[in-house]
């Protein structure tokens, strides 16, 4: 099921405090920085909140900018965003100033938890999940059913951290301030618990008056038959590497990248790499590898296209290469289509040899952009 882009942001003092104990919220960020995260409200469909930050900090959760709200509404978007809370229990304030300013609001919660909130008359649509909170049946629904594909996630830290170790956040927007709270009763922004392995990417840091914004986003790969958001950024670089293929009348554009369990990047190719007319990516990639590496056995080969069960031009098909190096873990965006290949199964190979398949359908239409002219 295709989530939406989740952009986790915060505020922290240089101990990793979100605010001290006292009865005022702390106010971590500068003016700049305020207007900076009004900018990122105004660009996104939803922004969400767990249920504590609306019992601490009764927030309203808008976009202040009358110009931001003006271009919003001129490019045919809703003036404001889509307010998400969440609540296991359901037990909110109903004059909070979160359901009563900006405009649509939805609370997703439990089946408990509904009842209650209907009770209390909460002014929003309320969305059961079941006996539990599932965040991705949460993602799923707000992408699918309320057409949300960018989600700004606001707090608070118990938030950020079930999404963080649960691989389900695509961007985490840091700013540091030059603080110490130094009080061990403070709430914290990540609490402990088995998180995703490997390095985050660093991919900016700016200066904002006297805070810093650092921008992050994972990279270890998702395990299993389980997509993580780092997936989905591995499988942008495959389908940007398919543009890259010298073009062919008889053979699929593709790009393939293979990723050890820490996010770090093995290889990658692409077809008819390095003016070979046969080569696919999956081999080309997989030819940079070192067969005795023993990332291999833990690591994921993103493919744009669906690899090989059967070819003309090589002895070996792409799934049985991949299979050959040890991985055992695939994802891809696309299904082999009987273009060249009648009955084309490489995901049946592969499952039958114990490898898990993972399929990305909301990439499917950027992997088969490059080959549009042997579908049309």
């Amino acid at each position: 099921m295709p989530f939406p882009y989740v952009l986790l942001s915060a505020a922290v003092s240089l101990d990793g405090c979100l605010d001290d104990t006292g009865p005022e919220r702390l106010l971590l960020s500068s003016p700049a920085d305020f207007d900076r995260v009004d900018a990122v409200r105004a660009s996104v469909d939803a922004i969400l909140i767990g249920a504590g930050t609306i019992r601490a900090d009764n927030p309203r959760l808008l976009v202040d900018a009358a110009e931001r709200r003006a271009a919003r509404l001129a490019a045919g978007r809703p003036e404001y965003p889509l307010k998400v809370a969440v609540s296991g229990s359901g037990d909110l304030d109903p004059d909070a100033r979160f359901w009563h300013t900006g405009g649509e609001k939805v609370l997703y919660t439990t089946d408990g938890g509904a009842e209650r909130a209907r009770r209390a008359g909460l002014a929003a649509d309320i969305v059961p999940l079941g006996p539990g909170l599932d965040w991705r049946a949460l993602l799923g629904h707000l992408h699918t059913e309320r057409g949300v594909r960018r989600l700004m996630v606001e707090g608070g830290g118990t938030v950020h951290t079930q999404l963080l170790r649960q691989g389900l956040a695509d961007e985490l927007q840091l700013v540091v301030a030059p603080l110490l709270v130094g009080d061990p009763g403070a709430p914290r922004l990540f609490g402990p618990g088995e998180y995703q392995r490997g390095r985050l990417r660093l991919l900016e840091t700016r200066r904002i008056d006297d805070v810093v914004l650092l921008r992050y986003e994972p990279t270890a790969p998702g395990t299993g038959r389980t997509a993580a958001a780092a997936d989905r950024h591995w499988m942008r670089i495959a389908c940007e590497l398919a543009a890259l293929c010298p073009p062919s009348r008889t053979a699929f554009s593709v790009g393939a990248v293979v990723v050890a369990a820490d996010g770090t990047e093995l290889a990658r190719g692409f077809s008819r790499e390095a003016d070979d007319p046969v080569v696919h990516a999956e081999e080309a990639a997989l030819a940079k590898t070192d067969p005795a590496d023993p990332r291999l056995a833990s690591a994921t080969v993103y493919s744009s296209l669906e690899p090989c069960a059967r070819r003309a031009s090589r002895p070996a098909p792409c799934a049985r290469l991949i299979l050959d190096a040890g991985v055992r873990r695939v994802v891809t965006a696309w299904r082999e289509p009987d273009t060249f290949v009648a009955g084309a199964d490489g995901s049946g190979l592969l499952t039958a040899a114990g490898a898990d398949v993972v399929v990305l359908p909301e990439y499917e239409a950027a992997a088969k952009e490059p080959n549009r002219h042997l579908l049309d």
